[in-house]
């Protein structure tokens, strides 16, 4: 609060005592009371309220400064009611109570929406839980299937196969291969939401130790087994570089940039490699392919929430929120995350028409991750 300010604020009452005091000089003169006298009155009169006006000011001065900086070194800013300093002003009480009664509500307002996330968090936790015992027994269900088509004889075979109308021309055992393949893919998309109702609660569930990139990288490429088999990808990972993190977490962040890479692959000869090298600030992994790219225009926001861009248009089955995930979980960790990459536009417009270019190895997307080194280790 400035002088000006509270000058302009208090107009009306520096105009009513100037009215008073030209009002009480005209009764005065009108009397005809000495002019000397009357001049020591209205002296009098300026001095003192010049004097309380002053002193006013700067008590109204420092009460409101220090409210301010009860404000700035608060962390939680709606409390304000409850931390100011009593006032022995009535409208000051008034105020106040008003402040708090306003808090309450948006207290209660914000209890019950965190009460609501919570509950929400705890019921897709569960049915995550839930789902999983089925996608794991049809996992199992087609293991056992190849086996038994495996082992079966032609006769047998001849059955199974004119058994499958669903997939004519298919064994058995090529059966059992898709449906494996569509069932990692529902369980990537169930994982994927239950590490996302986890995200904002990362500290609750990761034990920091030390994690062999090389093995995590191997069982991330193991799970997608399947869909490198049908699409043809060489894969390669060259990991001899250990971190500290948490195992689970950064196996989630791979897999979401691998399934990524085989989804914007190129229709010839694509490539995948998983390959660490150290820095002077700690290990860098790169997850490279030699896939479609990503547009220019649309590299500085592919971790934003709910991002597709050109290429998730295109094949009409991007969400926005892998890279987006993977960008949170990085924050929480300590891991920075970014991403390089040139586009092949004449690969993906052909890609569009389902015609095929040969492979460019200097095209595609490098997603590398920083990891720190750090003091806070444990064992």
């Amino acid at each position: 609060m400035n002088f000006t300010d509270y000058l302009r604020d208090k107009l009306l009452l520096l105009m009513l005592h100037l009215s008073c005091m030209l009002l009480l000089a005209g009764f005065l003169h009108a009397t005809n009371y000495p002019a000397s006298c009357c001049c020591i009155i209205l002296f009098s009169w300026f001095v003192i309220f010049t004097a309380w006006f002053l002193t006013e000011y700067f008590r109204r001065s420092r009460y409101f400064h220090h409210i301010k900086d009860i404000l700035e070194q608060a962390d939680q800013k709606y409390l304000l009611g409850e931390l100011m300093p009593q006032s022995f002003r009535l409208e000051d009480n008034l105020y106040q109570d008003m402040i708090r009664r306003s808090n309450k509500s948006v207290i209660e307002k914000i209890r019950s929406i965190e009460d609501a996330r919570q509950e929400y968090r705890e019921y897709i936790e569960s049915w995550v839980h839930e789902i999983k015992a089925p996608i794991a027994n049809i996992a199992l269900l087609c293991e056992n299937q190849k086996n038994m088509t495996a082992f079966s004889s032609p006769q047998a075979s001849q059955k199974t196969e004119n058994a499958h109308t669903a997939f004519p021309n298919k064994t058995g055992s090529e059966t059992a291969r898709r449906i494996l393949r569509e069932n990692r893919k529902t369980e990537n998309y169930v994982d994927m939401a239950l590490f996302y109702a986890r995200s904002d609660e990362v500290y609750k569930d990761y034990i920091i130790k030390e994690t062999s990139l090389q093995k995590t990288a191997e069982e991330v490429l193991q799970k997608n087994k399947y869909s490198f088999i049908q699409c043809h990808i060489q894969a390669e990972v060259n990991c001899k570089d250990t971190v500290y993190t948490d195992t689970k977490w950064i196996a989630f962040i791979l897999n979401q940039l691998v399934l990524n890479a085989v989804k914007y692959r190129r229709d010839t000869e694509p490539q995948i490699r998983i390959f660490t090298e150290k820095t002077s600030q700690g290990v860098r992994l790169t997850v490279a392919d030699n896939g479609l790219g990503i547009p220019e225009e649309d590299l500085p926001r592919i971790f934003d929430k709910g991002f597709t861009g050109s290429n998730g248009r295109a094949r009409g089955r991007s969400t926005g929120m892998g890279l987006y995930l993977c960008r949170k979980l990085c924050a929480k960790l300590g891991i920075q995350i970014h991403a390089e990459s040139e586009c092949d536009t004449k690969n993906f417009t052909e890609s569009k028409s389902r015609t095929k270019s040969p492979a460019k190895p200097e095209i595609g997307t490098k997603i590398l991750l920083e990891f720190p080194i750090s003091s806070y280790l444990t064992r």
